[in-house]
């Protein structure tokens, strides 16, 4: 058996906030209880207004923007 931590990028859309987000992805019902995620920790930025211009939206600049957004 393995355990496996992922990180995983959220655009709340719906604005569920990081409580919903976290409820949504521990509560979803998943084939067979294949698996039985936990969420650790949230980290929220605000990314200002959604355009289809944001570079979240642009796969070529999207992994450094969240680099940008989320450096420690």
């Amino acid at each position: 058996m393995q355990v496996m931590r992922l990180v995983v990028t959220v655009i709340d859309f719906d604005e569920l906030g990081a409580g919903g987000v976290r409820d949504a992805i521990e509560h979803a019902r998943y084939p067979n209880r294949c698996i039985s995620p936990n969420v650790m920790a949230v980290d929220v930025r605000d990314i200002g207004e959604w355009s289809d211009d944001h570079p979240l939206n642009n796969s070529k600049t999207a992994s450094d923007e969240l680099r940008r957004l989320f450096e420690t």
